[in-house]
């Protein structure tokens, strides 16, 4: 089996865990890769991920007391960060280990390289400062530039958000702080980043008074954000790396030439969906209000932390209220129509297909484990 090399990580996914029961490390591992296969398709299989090297050594401290044993689960990958966060929200749904009833909750993900690069950057200085003797001004000058643009970094709102100069009326959106930083480093200053895939209150806020341009990776995981933050806030443009790409790995040629080439967030989505449009699809497309979403918002929220799905008809009021794992046999014998199920959880393919099979409108969740649906999958 192969091995992720240490430099090669780029986050480090913590997570905690509670089970009914005595276990050990090795049932801990086999519930992550047996109950997660098939949950994400073929391209993130766990086991053939750590066969190429994408996941690596997966490691388990654990303790038993009061005949329950609680623990934490630390999974390196090299994956982009999209990727890792659907790992991530796969690991949640691991409802047994071993024998024993269980609960896995993420605690966060760390990205191990921005660690690394604030301690270089730190170092650097300081050595910098050392040097004896005679040195290319030009590689003084150019490091000392790139240091302070990264020391111009700021932080925006509540959430903490990573910044540049917001001061403009136009801003470009970013998923991390590494999009943040190579965005700045190449000129470009005018950027904030939403730290992870959920939308924060603050970009919401910007969006009213500002021009958003969402710059998102060239792949699924980046196509699934722009969907999110555009059925939550006000964009205005959408610009997307190339194919396979990250914001955070582009040159800066790559970086202008992309934000040259952004669209309307409509002519974004009519060009570029993940899923083949069907006249299935069309038929289930629809728009909320900013009333509906309020409504949708504060039924999320009340609904945090019990477990349950609540299944909603098409006016917003309460058809039937069932814990999440049970959603698929729920909409048996209902008397009325379903149209929104808002669930506490993490959102897996079955869950969407049994809402489909229902004729439900959309699903409202925090974390959804699959983008792959003719529905709309709403993070409020």
């Amino acid at each position: 089996m192969a091995k992720i090399s240490p430099v090669s990580i780029k986050y480090m996914i913590h997570a905690d865990f509670v089970a009914e029961g005595a276990l050990e490390k090795p049932d801990v591992i086999g519930a992550i890769f047996g109950q997660t296969e098939g949950l994400l398709g073929n391209d993130l299989e766990m086991r053939e991920l750590q066969k190429e090297g994408k996941i690596g050594r997966i490691e388990v401290d654990l303790e038993r007391k009061n005949k329950k044993t609680t623990g934490i689960i630390r999974i390196p990958t090299a994956l982009d960060q999209s990727e890792t966060t659907l790992i991530a929200a796969a690991i949640e749904t691991i409802e047994r280990i071993g024998p024993c009833d269980s609960q896995i909750e993420v605690e966060k993900i760390e990205d191990v390289r921005g660690n690394k690069r604030d301690y270089i950057i730190e170092r650097a200085k300081k050595l910098m400062q050392n040097i004896k003797g005679s040195t290319d001004s030009r590689e003084i000058s150019n490091e000392i530039k790139d240091a302070s643009r990264m020391a111009n970094v700021q932080e925006h709102g509540a959430n903490k958000l990573p910044c540049g100069d917001l001061s403009g009326r136009e801003i470009i959106v970013v998923e991390g702080r590494a999009d943040v930083l190579n965005l700045m480093r190449n000129g470009v200053n005018n950027v904030i980043a939403m730290n992870g895939t959920k939308l924060p209150g603050e970009i919401k806020e910007l969006g009213k008074e500002k021009e958003i341009t969402l710059f998102v990776d060239g792949d699924r995981g980046g196509r699934l954000i722009a969907q999110n933050v555009v059925d939550n806030a006000e964009v205005k443009n959408i610009a997307i790396a190339p194919d396979g790409k990250e914001v955070e790995e582009l040159t800066g040629k790559e970086i202008w030439s992309n934000l040259r080439k952004k669209v309307p967030a409509n002519e974004f989505f009519s060009n570029k969906r993940p899923v083949k449009q069907t006249k299935e699809s069309e038929e289930e497309k629809f728009e909320l209000s900013e009333e509906e979403k309020s409504k949708l918002q504060e039924i999320s929220l009340k609904n945090k932390g019990t477990g349950k799905a609540i299944i909603l008809d098409s006016s917003l009021e309460e058809i039937k209220k069932v814990s999440s794992k049970r959603l698929g046999s729920s909409f048996r014998n209902l008397e009325t129509n379903p149209s929104i199920v808002v669930v506490d959880g993490t959102v897996t393919g079955p869950m969407i297909q049994a809402a489909e099979d229902a004729k439900c409108r959309a699903i409202v969740a925090k974390n959804f484990a699959t983008s792959d649906a003719k529905i709309k999958l709403l993070s409020l």
